[in-house]
């Protein structure tokens, strides 16, 4: 019965990247349909398309509320337990290692049962870490290392968030729209970013570090709540779903993952990925650090909400002009090209002003500014795994991800090491400018929009 409800719920257009049907293969709560040995999905109808979206936007937005309530509140932890720039960097780092393991096990999952349910289950999961952190903190004579297990846990659990969201915008969104829901859908982090800025630093200052996370863990187990009665209907997850799915497809669908990795396109835009989100993250991470040295006396609440209010409508905008102008005929891999150009490039140019700056205002412009422009990420590199393999998007997303998380462990220590030996933010936002430079020079030179998962006689590994 919930087969036969889940089917209703998702019916044809079919995306025209795809073949339409004959033979259903059944899996727990999903269909799986193929013709000619290749495999179909369908379509989200527009009215649930605005309901998943507006759904998928509010999860992300809680999502970083969860990631940033460490750095929010590292200052503040850091003198209550006594850690040091380097102890306090290993904390925030310890993210990115739990990030790495996850991302192609979810990326795959979502792309063989659905993006939406594998969503379901990580959001759970990092609710559950999130809400306990303040009494994780207590437990034993070390608060360093219990932090820095539940930073490593946390990473583990929400590795799984964006490889999902990009194989549910590959299965269930229409080619020539994908670029403004991402935009859309990024606009959930940037959302977050507010809400944690500004009211988790008012909570921190009122109710102490742990209301921000104790915020962060309800409002994501209300949301899982609500997608669990409301839209997702039948099992949630089952390992039979994953094992069935896999052997119902035929040879000639599945990927071959030795051909895609030749591609020079598929590198450059891994590299490219990796560039930006290591220098992301080491931003996202060490800022409210850096104003707390320079500005002391700084409102929090400033420097923490303006620049994501800047990166709201930027983050629309570059969603817009981009499908606007692959409408009006301009080529996708020119398009994707400037949108990275002006995400890692022209950014670069206000991360390095960032470090020459004497005052408050100047800083705070910078970093709006540079994360506006950031925002353009999101119709480059981020929809560009969509041009280039559709029919493993998450898997491959996840590939990407799990390497920038690789690299902004990296740069997230070795920022706090840099600044702990010389106290130096200069040596740091040039190093990040650097690094982006180097990553958009490659994608503008070797990136591509062109399908490649596709081949005539794949051998399969």
């Amino acid at each position: 019965m919930a087969t036969e409800q889940e089917a209703d719920r998702f019916i044809p257009p079919v995306d025209s990247a795809k073949t339409p049907i004959s033979n259903v293969c059944y899996t727990s709560g999903l269909n799986i349909t193929q013709i000619n040995d290749k495999t179909t999905t369908t379509v989200w109808p527009r009215p649930m398309a605005r309901t998943w979206t507006l759904m998928l936007l509010l999860v992300t937005c809680f999502l970083y509320w969860s990631r940033m309530a460490m750095p929010i509140c590292a200052v503040t932890m850091a003198k209550e337990f006594g850690w040091s720039k380097t102890e306090t960097g290993m904390v925030l780092g310890a993210f990115f290692w739990g990030y790495c393991f996850t991302q192609v096990l979810g990326g795959h999952a979502s792309d063989r049962i659905g993006g939406e349910r594998v969503l379901l289950l990580s959001t759970s999961s990092w609710a559950v870490m999130t809400a306990i952190t303040p009494l994780l903190a207590n437990i034993g004579p070390r608060p360093l290392f219990t932090m820095t297990v539940t930073r490593f846990l946390l990473g583990v659990m929400q590795g799984i968030h964006y490889p999902s969201l990009v194989s549910v915008c590959a299965q269930r969104v229409k080619e020539g729209e994908r670029g403004f829901l991402m935009s859309t859908l990024a606009c959930g982090c940037y959302l977050g970013m507010v809400l944690v800025g500004g009211v988790g630093s008012l909570m921190l200052d009122w109710f102490g570090w742990e209301s921000v996370f104790y915020g962060a863990g309800l409002l994501a187990f209300f949301w899982t709540f609500c997608v669990w009665k409301f839209l997702i209907q039948g099992p949630v997850f089952s390992l039979d779903a994953l094992w069935i799915s896999n052997n119902c497809m035929p040879e000639s669908s599945r990927i071959n993952w030795l051909h895609l990795l030749r591609e020079p396109s598929v590198w450059a835009m891994i590299i490219s990925h990796l560039c930006f989100s290591s220098t992301y993250y080491t931003l996202m991470s060490w800022l409210p650090t850096f104003f707390k040295d320079m500005f002391p006396h700084a409102k929090d609440w400033v420097f923490n909400v303006i620049p994501w209010f800047v990166a709201l409508p930027s983050s629309l905008f570059g969603g817009a002009i981009s499908d606007h102008l692959i409408r009006k005929g301009c080529g996708t891999s020119t398009v994707r090209k400037l949108m990275q150009f002006c995400a890692m490039g022209a950014a670069s140019v206000f991360i390095f002003l960032l470090c020459k700056t004497s005052s408050f205002v100047q800083a705070v412009a910078c970093v709006s500014l540079a994360v506006g422009l950031s925002t353009f990420n999101n119709s480059g590199v981020s929809v560009n795994v969509h041009d280039l393999a559709p029919s493993c998007a998450g898997a491959l997303f996840g590939v990407m991800n799990t390497c920038a998380a690789f690299a902004g462990l990296l740069m997230v220590y070795m920022s706090g090491y840099i600044i702990e030996i010389t106290g130096s933010w200069e040596t740091v936002f040039s190093i990040l400018a650097l690094v982006n430079i180097i990553g958009v020079t490659i994608f503008i030179a070797l990136g591509a929009a062109k399908r490649v998962d596709q081949m005539d006689q794949p051998q399969i590994i």
